[in-house]
């Protein structure tokens, strides 16, 4: 019995961290897979755009597709959607998009993971909140009411958060998080990102 896991380094690291290492195998490669028959799931964290090379697999297929809805990517049924930016892998709970099946809860209960089932949206539950937060702390700067640093600060102190906006932005990436906006503002301009967050991704482009 195994779980396959498709990681980065830092992904790899978190993950092992909250979860028993005793059922996971890393691979490198989606060709890999066809080297464990035993294999109960796969797990693919790196959003590396694979979906057409799954499509001869049976067991439950987890990705790490924050923005894209399963139904846009025209995903088989046993493909299912996570979270797994920096620091949410470290949960005791994942949240999952997808039809579920025993399969899939079986995966969950070998990975010792709480399943929070979702509407396959953009954004899940948790990634869609923290995205507004990050855009609300850059207005915030933007509009000079306070420095970067003193909004993280007066957000770990006031909502005991583990990091504050612009932390999570940092470790996050604001690619994503601009990615996560806009694909959001598509139904809601309440979600347009903002001029302060465009200006940091660009420079940081």
């Amino acid at each position: 019995m195994a779980i396959l896991v498709k990681a980065d380094p830092g992904q790899w690291k978190e993950l092992t961290e909250s979860c028993s290492p005793e059922y996971l195998i890393r691979i490198m490669r989606i060709e890999e897979i066809a080297q464990y028959p035993e294999a109960i799931a796969f797990l693919n964290l790196e959003a590396d755009g694979l979906l057409p090379l799954y499509s001869h697999l049976t067991i439950p297929i987890i990705i790490n597709e924050v923005t894209i809805p399963l139904q846009e990517m025209q995903a088989p049924s046993n493909v299912f959607r996570m979270n797994g930016w920096p620091g949410f892998l470290k949960r005791k709970g994942w949240e999952l998009a997808g039809a579920y099946h025993e399969a899939v809860g079986k995966a969950f209960a070998e990975l010792d993971k709480k399943m929070i089932p979702v509407a396959d949206e953009p954004g899940l539950v948790s990634a869609r909140i923290l995205s507004m937060i990050i855009n609300e702390a850059y207005f915030t700067y933007g509009d000079g009411v306070s420095s970067m640093a003193d909004i993280d600060t007066a957000m770990k102190l006031g909502t005991n958060y583990p990091f504050g906006p612009f932390e999570w932005a940092a470790a996050i990436g604001t690619e994503k998080i601009v990615a996560l906006l806009t694909k959001l503002t598509e139904t809601d301009k309440r979600y347009q990102p903002s001029p302060a967050l465009l200006k940091t991704l660009m420079s940081h482009s």
